[in-house]
């Protein structure tokens, strides 16, 4: 017979998930999703922010976790680094352009979104995405992750991509398809939601987030097509990503150099 679970590693694991969902979450919303007491969520915060797992959100409303939790799981491709690094510039682009923007990561054969300002926008297409998985042949953010990966990790993922049921990951002729989308998205410099997949009305336009030779995930604006024009978003939107792309990747470089050396 297995021993019975640690109930305050288990409440502790229930807050850290809730805390993943989002850019800040308040005691409130903690106490809501996991109906642990009030009294018990604060301490679990105390203690995960006395591990480096979590620390107070932006203008110390509410609680985020930090980039510590990556030493959870290695297998996680640097999600939380990015994330970490790459929040207060998301937020920044949807406090300017109101639109909702949202960073990516690797996960398997498609992207998984890790930071989502949605619920910080009036004007969002969508509710909560985080955790949402999207194609890399199909949705903007799997695109820039595609097009500007090197030629060994797109040979792996092709494969990937290859094994998967999903019509979106797997079309006819994948590879000559996904080659002929690189050299569109890389000549634009930017990627674009496939206009024939569903929701038609709004579209995402993402850019790569470049460390060193590869690409630490993607950052997208997701927008109305009746409310941007193809000016607005080659002058105003574009520029404004790729600008929090060289910002993320410098956040990123001074994050990894505050870091401890793995013993």
């Amino acid at each position: 017979m297995s021993d019975p679970p640690v109930q305050s590693v288990l409440r502790a694991l229930s807050i850290l998930r809730e805390l993943n969902r989002q850019q800040n979450t308040t005691v409130d919303q903690l106490h809501q999703a996991t109906l642990l007491p009030k009294p018990t969520i604060m301490r679990l915060l105390g203690t995960l922010k006395t591990a480096g797992l979590v620390t107070k959100g932006e203008r110390g409303i509410g609680y985020r976790v930090t980039s510590d939790v990556q030493a959870l799981s290695a297998g996680f491709h640097g999600g939380p680094l990015v994330a970490e690094a790459g929040r207060p510039w998301a937020s920044d682009l949807t406090r300017r352009l109101r639109w909702p923007a949202a960073i990516a990561v690797p996960d398997g054969g498609r992207i998984a979104i890790s930071v989502s300002t949605a619920a910080s926008s009036t004007v969002s297409p969508f509710h909560a995405t985080i955790g949402v998985r999207h194609s890399l042949v199909t949705r903007a953010l799997g695109r820039a992750y595609l097009a500007w990966c090197p030629e060994e990790e797109l040979r792996i993922l092709l494969r990937l991509l290859a094994a998967s049921s999903d019509p979106e990951d797997n079309p006819p002729k994948l590879e000559r398809v996904v080659r002929e989308m690189i050299a569109e998205v890389r000549g634009q410099g930017y990627a674009l939601r496939d206009p024939k997949v569903e929701p038609r009305s709004s579209d995402t336009v993402a850019v790569p987030i470049l460390l060193g030779g590869s690409v630490a995930g993607t950052i997208g604006l997701t927008y109305f097509r009746s409310a941007v024009s193809q000016a607005a978003l080659v002058e105003e939107l574009v520029p404004a990503l790729k600008q929090a792309s060289r910002e993320i990747t410098a956040a990123i470089e001074r994050l990894q150099r505050n870091m401890p050396e793995a013993p």
